[in-house]
């Protein structure tokens, strides 16, 4: 799983084989639990505690340009750009 960044105890990835076919989006593990979010925030599947999911909205919405653009990097298997983490 490709990390892209990681910040307060929460790790974000995206998978290459992900990037056909599916709404673009990320994962973010935190304490045992996992979702998978979209660039926009909205939670596609899983779960994070509140305040975890709040950290990665806050982020994701700081960098939704760079999460798209790694998007399409993994539509074309083509290595991923590190994203600054949440300061």
């Amino acid at each position: 799983m490709p990390r892209i960044s990681a910040f307060y105890g929460v790790v974000i990835a995206m998978y290459w084989r992900e990037g056909h076919h599916t709404i673009p989006h990320f994962h973010a593990r935190y304490g045992g639990e996992e979702a998978a979010i979209a660039v926009d925030g909205t939670v596609l599947g899983g779960s994070l505690p509140p305040r975890a999911l709040r950290l990665v909205r806050d982020w994701a919405r700081l960098h939704e340009l760079e999460l798209r653009a790694n998007w399409a990097r993994a539509q074309q298997l083509e290595p991923l750009q590190p994203i600054e983490p949440l300061a």
